[in-house]
């Protein structure tokens, strides 16, 4: 992927600020309690993280990650619909500001999205696609 289509892509990205620039750590952690889940197994498969990247933080979805990684993606209108909703949720807790709210304002419906209180988060298995920051390389075959 070149730089022009790596800025084209970050800049298709959900841009948000920090209420407080301490809780970035606060944010994480709760983008690990909230996504799609499977009651039957109690799996909670986490739908957004949060990116900083040259100075701005931005909420994407693990598929948005691959493709930045120049991976094969299908980042649907529904994915990004569910990050819209998500980043809904966090500005109205006061974790952060939707930087271009006219760009973001497609949603989805709340019974498509699990939260998870901190006492439930022990009773189910949280699962990130993705973890921001761990590089996979094949090891060189010898």
């Amino acid at each position: 992927m070149t730089i022009t289509n790596s800025q084209n892509l970050v800049n298709s990205f959900l841009e948000v600020t920090l209420t407080n620039p301490d809780d970035f750590l606060i944010i994480k952690e709760t983008l690990t309690r909230i996504g799609i889940a499977s009651r039957k197994d109690k799996i909670l498969y986490q739908s957004a993280h949060i990116l900083h990247k040259q100075g701005k933080y931005y909420l994407v979805s693990f598929l948005e990650l691959f493709k930045l990684d120049g991976k094969e993606s299908n980042f649907t209108e529904e994915d990004r619909a569910r990050i819209n909703t998500i980043a809904a949720l966090l500005e109205e807790w006061n974790l952060i500001k939707i930087v271009s709210p006219d760009r973001f304002k497609d949603r989805v419906p709340m019974n498509k999205i699990k939260v998870l209180s901190h006492d439930e988060k022990k009773q189910y298995k949280l699962v990130s696609k993705y973890t921001i920051g761990n590089k996979w390389y094949n090891a060189p075959k010898k």
